[in-house]
């Protein structure tokens, strides 16, 4: 019988998060509603799934309005981040969406440079060229080609990695104030009011909230409830008993199984240059992100 040593527990768990996740791009285009009201319904769902676990663990909800506008402000970012996003995986699928998303590791690291005085690592810079030369190779060879609608989603699938980074800024500040909220608290309130934000936007742009089949309420679900709460919840709790580069290294499993997922589901059209334009642009943004995880630490976890 095969018997797994206790270091290994946390790869498989890091695996297992990152396969949930992966899935989120897949569940967005199965639940065919409006691309805001299928945000609405993650956000809601999950942020009240989270508020729910801290009242049951009597842990606080608020700290103080100042506080609070730290939140508010990464609820924007991140109401913005997914009304980009499913309009981007709506226009050219999701695994194209998904990869150009976790390109806010470079926007990230370019922030820390600028206005925090970090350093940039040599990794850094070759990362960055690596992952120029697989975005070229999966879509700017046949830029002039493709029609006005998938360029659209390119833009927007860069523009979510814009508004990503305006989140995980704002939540970084928040988690970094000492006597602080619980991050699981932190994310739950985030998510409601994102949640609420999004409903706003979908009410003024007219879309159905309408749920109109078992496929739609089992895509939302399954947005909410797994790839929200539980593959967070896996992914915060592990890191910090990983090295740094490993985390980063199991993390490429989730924009790497959303092209699968594509291809599979979805028949995606995948050939040579492609497959070798997104190991280009994961091996890119995994050389990148071996320097700022080194900073997650106990107190990351939820």
């Amino acid at each position: 019988m095969l018997r797994l040593k206790i270091s290994q527990w946390p790869v498989l768990t890091m695996l297992l998060a990152a396969l949930i996740i992966s899935t989120s791009s897949v569940w967005v285009k199965l639940a065919e509603l409006g691309p805001t009201v299928t945000g609405f319904y993650r956000m809601a769902i999950g942020g009240l799934l989270m508020l729910l676990w801290c009242l049951w663990q009597s842990r606080k909800l608020w700290y103080s309005w100042t506080y609070f506008k730290w939140l508010l402000l990464g609820a924007i970012f991140f109401a913005a981040d997914l009304w980009l996003w499913h309009r981007s995986i709506h226009y050219i699928g999701p695994g194209l969406a998904t990869v150009l998303g976790n390109v806010q590791v470079f926007f990230m690291t370019l922030f820390g440079y600028w206005f925090l005085k970090e350093r940039i690592s040599w990794k850094f810079f070759l990362g960055l060229t690596l992952t120029f030369c697989g975005l070229f190779l999966l879509v700017g060879m046949q830029w002039s080609t493709l029609s006005s609608q998938y360029q659209l989603g390119v833009v927007f699938g860069i523009a979510t990695a814009l508004a990503y980074t305006g989140f995980m800024l704002s939540l970084r500040h928040v988690q970094a104030q000492s006597h602080a909220l619980s991050p699981m608290a932190n994310l739950g309130v985030l998510s409601v009011v994102c949640g609420l934000i999004l409903a706003v936007v979908a009410a003024f742009e007219n879309q159905s909230f309408v749920i109109h089949n078992m496929t739609t309420l089992f895509s939302v679900i399954a947005l909410g409830l797994f790839c929200q709460v539980v593959g967070w919840v896996l992914i915060t709790r592990t890191m910090p008993s990983l090295p740094t580069s490993v985390v980063g290294l199991l993390l490429l499993l989730q924009p790497a199984m959303s092209m699968v997922w594509d291809v599979l589901f979805f028949q995606r059209p995948t050939g040579l240059i492609d497959i070798l334009g997104l190991s280009f642009v994961l091996l890119g943004i995994y050389l990148a992100t071996l320097r700022g995880k080194k900073r997650l630490s106990n107190k990351d976890s939820l």
